[in-house]
Formats: structure tokens, C-alpha cells, sequence
């Protein structure tokens, strides 16, 4: 997509899309859900696919109503995410609730920096762009960059105009050396859920059912500056609203044996996804690396 035509997309469809009010996106959400699930179909296969592989014990009945409402779920995330554009901090923090942030209170007191572990369940986005208002420590999110640039840099100033910033996978390690040397308090905010882009440099698990490969960056991190590292999980009290948890994986990982940081955050997650299966990404191709390319 040329600069013109991103400039064009964000200016003029995307902020008036977003200044619309929640009850109208919801309505577009319905004709949307229509359309990505009846007339496009978008990667349906992927999905029923991931649903039939994660559990094998549904009947074809309970796979197609998980299947529909995911698609709702979907829809709703793209109307929420266009709203996060303009959304007001008063808005945003009265959808998306933190509800035990002083769990981790102690951490910043004792100036130690965390991380926080999730995946993508239910609406990762806002979590991003209030981090920074709803606990002591700095958030930053950690991400990957976006093929388009142009759109990349207009995004990345909505995203982080409350205070949490922003960086990206191949960077964070300088990120975190940094706000070291500065004797910041920080906060990572890492989505452990997606397929590793190397398979040599992931950790293998069973996770719903299947042997996966399992990002391993956060205990990396967690490992090698000896960060607390903290499971958040999120969950929808109804549409559009949102109340965050957290709960402590480790207090001290150089102290826990290879792979229990990993595997705990996967555990967490597996757990909130068999809760609620229609909140997490089914449209990803999460599967994509198998045990057998592990060894080649």
C-alpha cells in the first residue's frame, strides 16, 4: 500500500469509523460478523481446523457454534480496535479494568522491573494502550513491526498517546538495556501465544492437545535479568467490556528450571482458552511448525 492510500485508509475511514459511538460499531460488528462468516468466509478452514485439533472430544454441532461465535468475537475486536484510535482515557478505563494492580505494587517499591505474560485473548489492544494509567511501573508493549510503515507510525502514536510505549521484538533487548541504564521501572508487556518465526530458537510443549512450539522469549528475558514474571488474563464481563487479573508465575526465574516459565504462561493460557474458547485467535495459523521440522 502506497503512503497516499495508507494516509487516505487511517484519515479517512479509520478515525471517523472510530469517532462513532460503541452502540453503532457493535451494529457494524453484526454486518460484519455476517459477511467474514457467511459471504467471505475468511479462513474458515484454519479455524475449524485449530478448534477440531484443540478439542478432539466436541461434537461437529459444538464446533460450528464455537466456530460462529468466535467470528462475532472477531468482528467485535475490529470495531474495538478501530475505536481505540479516539477512545478517551475516562472510556477506555471504564471498559477495561485492572483488578488487582496492587499485586504488583511491591515490585515497583523494591524498583523492580516485571514482566507480564498473556496471549491473544479477548481484547489485547486496549491492554496495550492503558497499561501505562493502570499500574505504578512504566508499560511498554512488546510487538511485532507491521508491514506497512507508514500505517505502522500512525497507529503507533494512537497506540501510545496514554503513556505506555511501544517496542518491538527486535529491538526489546536494547529496549530493556536502556531503561536500565536509566533506572526505570518497567513493565513488559509480552504476547506469548503466537508461532515462533524460528523453530530452532522455541520451546516444545503439548498445548491443547498438540505439540507446539512455544515462543521462548519471555523466559529468556525473565532468566537473564531475573525479572518477576506475571500472568495477566482478561476476561469479558459482557460486549466491550473487559477486567484484567494478574497472577505470579515466578518471583525469582533464574531460580526455576528450563521451561517452567514457558510452560506456566502456556498453562495459564490454555486454561482461560478451554474456559472460553470463542475469546482467543483461532483464525491463526498457530500451528504452522511441527515436531518434525524441529529436527531438521
Amino acid at each position: 500500500m502506497s503512503v497516499v492510500a495508507s494516509y487516505l485508509l487511517f484519515y479517512c475511514i479509520l478515525i471517523p469509523l472510530s469517532i462513532l459511538p460503541m452502540r453503532v460499531l457493535y451494529f457494524l460488528s453484526d454486518i460484519l460478523c455476517f459477511v467474514l462468516k457467511d459471504v467471505v468466509k475468511y479462513r474458515k478452514k484454519v479455524i475449524v481446523s485449530n478448534l477440531k485439533n484443540s478439542f478432539p472430544q466436541k461434537s461437529e454441532a459444538e464446533i460450528r457454534s464455537l466456530t460462529s461465535k468466535y467470528y462475532q468475537h472477531l468482528s467485535d475486536l475490529l470495531v474495538e480496535a478501530a475505536k481505540m484510535l479516539t477512545i478517551s482515557k475516562k472510556e477506555l478505563l471504564k471498559r477495561y479494568k485492572c483488578l488487582n494492580a496492587d499485586i504488583l505494587l511491591p515490585y515497583y517499591n523494591e524498583k523492580k522491573s516485571i514482566i507480564l505474560a498473556s496471549a491473544h485473548y479477548n481484547n489485547w489492544e486496549y491492554m496495550v494502550a492503558s497499561l501505562d494509567m493502570q499500574i505504578a511501573h512504566h508499560g511498554i508493549g512488546v510487538g511485532k513491526r507491521m508491514s506497512n510503515k507508514t500505517f505502522e507510525r500512525l497507529a503507533f502514536a494512537k497506540r501510545t498517546r496514554y503513556g505506555t510505549e511501544v517496542c518491538y521484538a527486535d529491538n526489546v533487548r536494547q529496549d530493556m538495556e536502556n531503561h536500565i541504564s536509566k533506572g526505570d521501572v518497567c513493565a513488559y508487556m509480552l504476547l506469548s501465544d503466537q508461532s515462533p518465526n524460528d523453530v530452532h530458537k522455541c520451546y516444545w510443549a503439548n498445548f491443547l492437545n498438540q505439540k507446539t512450539a512455544l515462543i521462548y522469549g519471555a523466559e529468556y528475558f525473565a532468566k537473564k535479568y531475573n525479572y518477576p514474571v506475571f500472568f495477566y488474563k482478561v476476561d469479558k464481563v459482557k460486549r466491550g467490556y473487559y477486567e484484567v487479573s494478574f497472577s505470579l508465575v515466578s518471583n525469582s526465574p533464574q531460580q526455576t528450571p528450563y521451561g517452567f516459565v514457558v510452560e506456566s504462561i502456556a498453562k495459564h493460557t490454555e486454561d482461560a482458552i478451554k474456559a472460553a474458547p470463542q475469546f482467543w485467535l483461532w483464525s491463526h495459523r498457530r500451528w504452522k511448525l511441527t515436531p518434525k521440522e524441529e529436527n531438521q
